[in-house]
């Protein structure tokens, strides 16, 4: 017999998405704006393709709690007001209260950054840091993290910096898989000063296709044109977005996500990580059209390539630096500069008027020893055994100092203080670590 229609079970439409199977797909996204109502709004599209009002959820005192203890767990240095996360931490209900009223009236202003100068890695250059106080960067934290699934969800795939479930390694894991598959010809390119110099005006047009809350916009231009202080003169920036502030790494990759999707239009495969992207190519006249078209992408952009880092190159050659490693004929390693760091990060650790116990010494090397070879532990494995030997030499010397002798280590200085005497001390092995790192997994 035939059911009636109103006995019929109800049928699931095709389109309908499990309970439960989009938030695990977002599983890295604020939940006190991001319900699971509004994932599904955002995967099938809003109307228009614009959000018009996000302001209410960013100023809710949940959502400013929540970006609060976010800030806080970092612990990071004190802005201009000397304010420290321990200090906001002390009063965080009355804090979070305060600044949501202001930002319900429209009454906050941010504080001007403090500026410092962080050496860049191996170079005698310095990098502009800017530090926000730890009240602006919970504000920061709280529409960062109210529009990040939005624009995320249409980033380019080869884009892998400051993104959720992504970093350097998978950056890295590509360029592998792209050289192994005769991509050699490589525009190894350079944004000059690209965090300092990204314009303010056309970042806010780029915001403003998918995010049209007024209040939101003037918020995030608040932020972009807030003071900088450094050497005790304070100033306003007419271009970029503070390196060290919150909020900077989600506005960089939207005003080069436009980039991103023209040179995958055009079937050039890129890996961008931040401002430090490559574009690898199977013959050197298709490097040459997409560093052509690059150049016109930045040029119209407002951006600046650097004249002399700039460049075309045969990894089969002369190879290319990227993400801390030198890629050159099939193997890679950790680049010039990374060794440099690591180098006078062990000098400062083993010099000889240190007056510690072996043991401490030991321990606090091995900090640094694993978690360097965390990142370079892919590396060509000759790369291990020479560190692995100079490091024993500044141990060795150091001992030698304490028995009264000058100069650096010497030949009976190993019969003295043999390999095995510092495996007994435990000082961590670059080399055996490796080996234990290229042996297959036992299940």
């Amino acid at each position: 017999m035939t059911k009636s229609p109103e006995h019929q079970p109800a049928r699931v439409p095709e389109t309908a998405i499990p309970a439960g199977e989009i938030l695990s797909r977002w599983d890295w996204v604020a939940p006190t704006v991001w319900t699971e109502r509004m994932l599904t709004t955002l995967e099938q599209g809003v109307k228009g393709g614009r959000w018009f009002s996000l302001i209410d959820k960013i100023y809710s005192d949940k959502h400013l709690h929540y970006a609060a203890q976010r800030v806080l767990g970092n612990n990071g240095a004190p802005g201009v007001d000397h304010v420290t996360a321990e200090e906001f931490d002390a009063h965080l209900l009355e804090n979070v209260r305060k600044l949501s009223q202001e930002l319900r009236e429209g009454t906050y202003r941010p504080q001007a950054v403090r500026r410092v100068r962080i050496p860049k890695p191996g170079t005698k250059e310095t990098r502009p840091l800017g530090i926000p106080t730890i009240r602006d960067r919970v504000v920061q934290n709280a529409p960062r993290q109210a529009m990040e699934p939005i624009f995320e969800r249409d980033f380019a795939q080869h884009s892998y910096g400051f993104r959720p479930h992504r970093g350097c390694k998978d950056a890295l894991r590509r360029v592998d898989e792209l050289l192994k598959t005769g991509h050699h010809y490589v525009v190894d390119a350079d944004l000059k000063s690209y965090f300092d110099t990204i314009p303010h005006e056309a970042l806010l047009r780029r915001i403003s296709e998918k995010v049209t809350d007024g209040r939101v916009l003037n918020l995030i231009q608040a932020f972009l044109k807030a003071g900088i202080l450094e050497d005790l003169r304070e100033w306003t920036p007419e271009k970029g977005a503070p390196q060290g502030a919150v909020i900077s790494p989600l506005l960089s990759n939207i005003y080069l996500d436009p980039l991103d999707h023209l040179m995958a239009q055009q079937g050039f495969e890129m890996v961008r990580y931040a401002d430090d992207f490559v574009i690898l190519c199977r013959t050197r006249a298709e490097a040459e059209r997409a560093l052509a078209m690059v150049q016109e992408w930045t040029a119209s952009a407002d951006l600046t390539l650097h004249p002399q880092k700039t460049r075309i190159v045969d990894a089969n050659g002369e190879g290319f630096d990227f993400l801390g490693y030198h890629f050159q004929k099939g193997r890679h390693w950790p680049r010039e500069k990374s060794l440099k760091k690591l180098k006078e990060t062990v000098r400062e650790k083993t010099k000889r008027t240190n007056g510690r116990s072996l043991a401490v010494i030991v321990q606090d090397l091995n900090k640094t020893l694993r978690g360097w070879f965390e990142y370079f532990q892919h590396s060509n494995r000759s790369t291990f055994p020479p560190i692995d030997g100079w490091i024993r030499m500044r141990l060795r010397s150091l001992l030698r100092k304490r028995l009264g002798k000058r100069g650096r280590a010497k030949g009976t200085d190993h019969q003295h203080w043999p390999n095995e005497f510092f495996n007994a001390h435990g000082l961590f092995n670059l080399t055996d670590s490796r080996a234990l790192a290229g042996q297959p997994s036992c299940r």
